[in-house]
């Protein structure tokens, strides 16, 4: 897999994203929306016109949905042999992005906390550095993403050492 910015010998290890139900804002406006786009139906049950409102409340609600969809979708994490790399999509025309070089990581730890993230399989990965700390929140099945971590920050430090 390349990627714009990929360095040279750079090659991808592990991507991965936050859990899906990070999204779950969108579908709550969706049903929302649909729910109170109901009400005029509702209210004047003899104008048919009222269903043709619920539909295009209905559609404003689908798109809110699926904007929290796309946005979910083109925001992840990528583990190469080098760095830790997170792309954060926060709008339409807005993204950014964090590189984190796999040497400078002093120690990493993740945590599973709740009733919810335990049932959905989701945590938070505490990236520790000389500069900072880096929080992966909300990460989909983190012990797994914590140990491809842990084993990409070992291989690097090996691949420096020799």
């Amino acid at each position: 897999m390349d990627f714009e910015g990929q360095r040279s010998g750079e090659e991808v290890v592990f991507v991965f994203r936050r859990h899906i139900v990070t999204a779950w804002k969108g579908f709550v406006f969706m049903l929302v929306l649909i729910g109170l786009g109901y009400l005029p139906v509702l209210m004047w049950r003899d104008m048919n016109e009222m269903y043709f409102v619920w539909a295009g409340v209905g559609v404003i609600g689908l798109f809110g949905f699926l904007k929290s969809l796309i946005l979910w979708h083109f925001s992840y994490y990528m583990i190469t042999n080098q760095r830790l790399r997170q792309v954060r999509q926060k709008g339409f025309f807005t993204k950014t992005v964090v590189d984190l070089d796999l040497d400078k990581i002093q120690s990493s730890s993740f945590g599973v906390h709740g009733m919810f993230a335990t049932m959905f399989n989701y945590g938070t990965i505490l990236v520790q550095t000389g500069a900072g700390d880096l929080i992966l929140s909300a990460v989909s099945k983190p012990e797994t993403v914590y140990n491809e971590l842990e084993d990409a920050v070992h291989n690097a430090r090996k691949g420096s050492h020799e």
